[in-house]
């Protein structure tokens, strides 16, 4: 039976803090190559080992204020706005004050640190403080008691279980981003060869065109299950399947008239939009004022030949006017959407294209149907490895 001891964070890791140089001097950032890491570039990261940010920081910026060079391996935990995003340094990097990191000392393994911080983030948020927005302070973190193995080997054993999961969650997420990226190929260079001259806008390929009810807006998200989902903005930015929206509650008239139903497409319309899905299946599932549904018009068009064509360059470009003539939060009319133009090509041809896509589609929606299992499997395991409740010590790794 392994023998585990409470003690501090700081008696197995160093805790360190972040800052950002001065963004008023070009010198600071332009032309940088150390990697700065902030709470965004966490908020749609899915991974365990992080590279680098948004933005990298020069020698000048590093020295210019109060952050530190991190080494490989040090666990990034972010300690405001919000509180609990966990990464791991794949290489030196540097944070922002959004940070309390932890430099594991000899006697921790990082990928045990990490899963030890995942499990231990309630507790760590609920010992944040402030008015505006909740902050876990240095000392506040130092000082947080865990309970961890005596015998690094145990560590090891616990984080390779764990590990092993997340490194079939993060493989399938590579083979489906490769998946996409054929796809894309796939269907520009299937227009291009075929010179298809029949041009038609969003509006006259689509029945309807709607954006959600202000009283599914406000409704309650709830972590239990009420029979309805619900997806918004930030489901699509972090790229969550429907598996992971959220519950809530609506009125039997608000469900029916906004329930989504298999092959309608969703577009984000506010903060970042033109991000898009189609429902593969009849969902007991609404979506928020963010987003406009659009029921597709199989007479003319295939709905994954339109849910295609949204994932092509022009489609982006069109999209990107809207963010490049404001100043302000970008807001998508409908009008703009149904105004998108694009090339048509007759229904046999949408098959064919469809049919070569098929295949790979399939594929997709295979992984991620394995990985929410993988992720379920993993979260079950980590309260009960996590507190010793299963015993590791005498498995093999």
């Amino acid at each position: 039976m392994a023998e585990w001891v409470e003690c501090k964070i700081s008696d197995i890791g160093t805790v360190v803090g972040g800052a950002t140089p001065s963004t008023k001097k070009t010198e600071n950032y332009e032309g940088g190559n150390i990697a700065w890491i902030t709470p965004k570039d966490l908020s749609t990261f899915s991974g365990r080992y992080i590279q680098h940010g948004e933005r990298n920081i020069t020698e000048a910026g590093l020295r210019s204020c109060s952050t530190q060079l991190l080494p490989k391996n040090t666990v990034l935990f972010s300690s405001r706005a919000p509180i609990g995003y966990v990464a791991i340094a794949a290489n030196d990097v540097c944070t922002n004050q959004g940070f309390k990191s932890v430099i594991p000392n000899e006697n921790t393994n990082p990928l045990f640190l990490y899963y030890l911080l995942k499990y231990n983030k309630d507790k760590i948020e609920g010992m944040g403080s402030g008015t505006t927005f909740k902050e876990v302070s240095g000392n506040t973190m130092k000082n947080i008691v865990v309970s961890v193995p005596i015998d690094k080997k145990v560590q090891e054993r616990i984080s390779s279980m764990l590990g092993s999961i997340d490194d079939k969650i993060e493989e399938n997420e590579r083979i489906n981003n490769n998946l996409e990226q054929q796809m894309r190929a796939l269907f520009n260079e299937f227009l291009l060869v075929n010179h298809f001259n029949s041009l038609t806008t969003v509006e006259d390929a689509v029945l309807t065109a709607n954006t959600g009810a202000d009283a599914i807006q406000k409704a309650p998200i709830v972590d239990y299950d009420t029979g309805v989902r619900c997806i918004r903005v930030g489901d699509m930015t972090n790229n969550r399947s429907f598996h992971a929206w959220g519950f809530t509650k609506v009125t039997d008239d608000v469900f029916k008239r906004y329930q989504l139903h298999k092959d309608d497409i969703v577009v984000t319309r506010t903060a970042s939009i033109g991000l898009n899905t189609i429902i593969a299946e009849n969902l007991s599932a609404v979506y928020n004022n963010g987003l406009i549904r659009l029921t597709v018009n199989h007479s003319k068009i295939l709905p994954l030949f339109l849910y295609r064509q949204f994932q092509t360059v022009d489609f982006t470009n069109y999209i990107a006017r809207i963010e490049s003539e404001t100043s302000v939060r970008p807001n998508m009319k409908i009008n703009y959407l149904l105004k998108y133009e694009f090339v048509l090509p007759p229904m046999d041809k949408q098959k064919e294209l469809i049919d070569l896509l098929a295949p790979m589609l399939n594929q997709q929606n295979a992984l991620i149907t394995e990985s929410k299992h993988l992720e379920n499997l993993r979260d079950t395991l980590l309260p009960k490895l996590m507190s010793g409740e299963i015993d590791v010590s005498d498995i093999e790794i």
